[in-house]
């Protein structure tokens, strides 16, 4: 696929605005990998990215990942996430992350709010650069303790901090879906489930947990939940929230699109429909559907909401022996699929 953003990234790099650290790596702060990456020495690039299809795909591809609290680095890259407080919160780590006399380095899409972003960093390091190809913009701004606003850097790093929403219920932070609220597609799903699950359920797509929640207060026959999520900054959440139910759930970092670790009784799923950027992706939730029905046992169950323009029944019927509408409203369906059809392993 193409990544106009990545090819992007690496121009003040192959022009030779700025160099690469003459000492040790690079650090990449939600990295993601493509062709532009495929010309890189891997000892170049340290890359940390709590995304599972990405960071797996960066490994297969040679790279090292980062921890969290690695560095100081000469050059810190940044790819920013859409949401304000967590680009922002990103931005001022990787300032706080950079020698003094390095450089902070990101890209953005101009439709994605570029010359914002971009203005963001200036206003934390007190200098910028730029340059612009493929309807984006790569800025680039060098770190000096004399300049930079370490207020604005100190605040901005707090930006993303967990905290408590819906009166107490959850913790939540920045950037994970429907972060500061119930989705309220979730919520109609949540509205409908039985209080009859028994067995092995597993949350696909769990987020920070409501769904997970829910399940687990309404059915105490329900010995086992398997809290599966892809983004690591969601599932640290889930961890919280669902922390007083001890040993009946586990969490799992994981891609619900590869092969889940069942057999279960019963699936739930609010699956994503978004990547990278903001076309529709039917094939994620489709690839989410063919995974819960090779991990449902004979008979077994899965529970899943979408938006109504999302083309669902198709992939439904065709690896579940019943399918059904349990609930929708001008927005959304929840769909319930019974039996699984023997989806080749």
């Amino acid at each position: 696929m193409q990544d106009p953003v990545l090819d992007t990234l690496f121009l003040p790099l192959e022009s030779g605005a700025i160099d690469w650290p003459a000492n040790g790596p690079a650090l990449f702060l939600r990295a993601r990998s493509g062709d532009a990456l495929d010309d890189i020495a891997r000892d170049k690039l340290l890359c940390e990215q709590s995304f599972k299809p990405q960071h797996d795909a960066l490994l297969r591809a040679g790279f090292a990942m980062a921890n969290s609290d690695a560095g100081p680095f000469g050059l810190t890259i940044v790819l920013p996430p859409r949401q304000r407080e967590e680009y922002r919160a990103l931005l001022a780590r990787a300032l706080t992350q950079t020698v003094d006399g390095g450089i902070v380095m990101a890209a953005v899409s101009n439709n994605e709010g570029a010359k914002t972003v971009e203005s963001d960093l200036k206003a934390l390091a007190g200098n910028i650069s730029s340059q612009s190809k493929n309807k984006c913009r790569v800025f680039w701004a060098r770190v000096d303790a004399t300049r930079a606003n370490a207020a604005l850097i100190a605040d901005w790093r707090q930006l993303d901090a967990p905290r408590e929403i819906e009166e107490g219920r959850f913790v939540s932070r920045p950037g994970v879906f429907a972060w500061d609220h119930l989705d309220p597609g979730s919520r109609l799903l949540a509205q409908h489930l039985p209080s009859t699950f028994k067995g092995k359920v597993a949350d696909l797509g769990a987020g920070f947990g409501f769904l997970s929640d829910e399940v687990l207060k309404r059915n105490p026959a329900v010995t086992h939940l398997d809290a599966i999520e892809a983004e690591g900054r969601a599932l640290e959440m889930a961890r919280q929230n669902l922390a007083a139910y001890g040993e009946r759930v586990a969490f799992h970092w994981l891609d619900a699109t590869k092969p889940l670790p069942g057999p279960y009784d019963a699936i739930i799923s609010n699956p994503p429909f978004h990547a990278t950027d903001r076309a529709d992706r039917h094939d994620i939730g489709k690839a989410f559907i063919v995974s819960a029905a090779r991990a449902l046992v004979s008979g077994g169950q899965m529970w899943l909401v979408a938006n109504r323009h999302l083309p669902y029944e198709e992939t439904l019927s065709s690896v579940f022996k019943s399918v059904s509408v349990a609930a929708e409203n001008g927005y959304y369906k929840v769909f319930r699929a019974v039996g699984p059809k023997g989806v080749s392993k």
